[in-house]
């Protein structure tokens, strides 16, 4: 959940917040006296939502360091034998995986079993674990884990992931100012400003809303080919027992965590909406696929 989430969080900021801007100063002439201009508000909205979504990617590295509390491991420096493991790894599957350079390791504080990786480029990524994840996962599943996320970044799904979103927004941008130039048409005409820019802010957050489990079934198609590409990198054996190391965390999660377990890397089976808002498949699924 943490890569997708973090992205998804701070596109729709950065999204809402360029679409204030240019709302308040009147940087879009889509609407003319015989009402709206299509061409227009198309290359308007293609313009807000690839520059909300490339900026989202420039800067999901920061963000997930200081949102996560992310403490990065400086190679260089006096590290225990975990960290210093911990870099080796990394470093190691980076090479196989064909990266020129090593994604930076991290570790975030938190009880959860979770991992991430983020970053604008192949070549300036961040694979985060958390200290839970550490404490309750043996060497070779941990190595597995890692692969999966080295598989990620050298997959490029980050970038992937952003022209998914960019075409994601162009069409929520386009839609949302249809529909709020509808509803203006509906009250006085002293109101329809005002109307109209609530409008838009409203069905902006909603159809964002909507339109997230189109990127979350990417995102659980990339999973797989993340699995692949880590069994890959360290062999099915490994990858497998990472999984089923993960089902095992997971089923040991508190009650009163289940909600929020079952939007990262839950292994039980979820239904309707909590199926199509998952950023991960079934982990049985996941471990049944590799098998075969």
């Amino acid at each position: 959940m943490k890569r997708i989430g973090i992205f998804l969080l701070v596109n729709l900021l950065v999204l809402t917040t360029i679409l204030i801007v240019t709302t308040v100063f009147g940087v879009n002439n889509y609407i003319t006296a015989n009402g709206i201009d299509y061409y227009s508000l198309f290359i308007f909205a293609a313009i807000i939502g690839f520059s909300g979504s490339f900026i989202s990617l420039l800067m999901s590295k920061w963000i997930a360091k200081h949102m996560m509390n992310v403490k990065v491991l400086d190679p260089n420096s006096s590290l225990g034998s975990r960290e210093r493991q911990l870099i080796n790894m990394v470093d190691s599957l980076a090479k196989k995986a064909g990266l020129q350079k090593t994604p930076e390791v991290g570790i975030y504080p938190s009880a959860e079993v979770n991992a991430f990786a983020t970053g604008p480029s192949r070549n300036n990524s961040l694979v985060a674990v958390s200290s839970g994840l550490l404490n309750r996962m043996n060497s070779d599943a941990v190595e597995g884990v890692l692969a999966h996320e080295v598989a990620h970044i050298a997959n490029g799904d980050m970038v992937t992931m952003t022209l998914l979103q960019g075409v994601v927004n162009t069409f929520v941008v386009f839609l949302a100012r249809i529909i709020a130039y509808v509803v203006s048409t509906f009250v006085r005409e002293e109101a329809r400003g005002i109307v109209h820019f609530i409008s838009i802010l409203v069905f902006q957050i909603l159809l964002s809303i909507l339109a997230s489990i189109a990127v979350m079934a990417y995102s659980r198609h990339r999973e797989f080919a993340a699995d692949s590409g880590g069994a890959e990198l360290v062999g099915k054996p490994k990858m497998i027992k990472a999984l089923r190391s993960l089902k095992d965390a997971v089923h040991m999660v508190d009650n009163s965590q289940e909600a929020i377990a079952s939007f990262k890397i839950s292994g039980e089976k979820r239904m309707g909406l909590r199926q199509l808002l998952s950023t991960h498949p079934d982990l049985d699924e996941r471990i049944k696929r590799l098998e075969h």
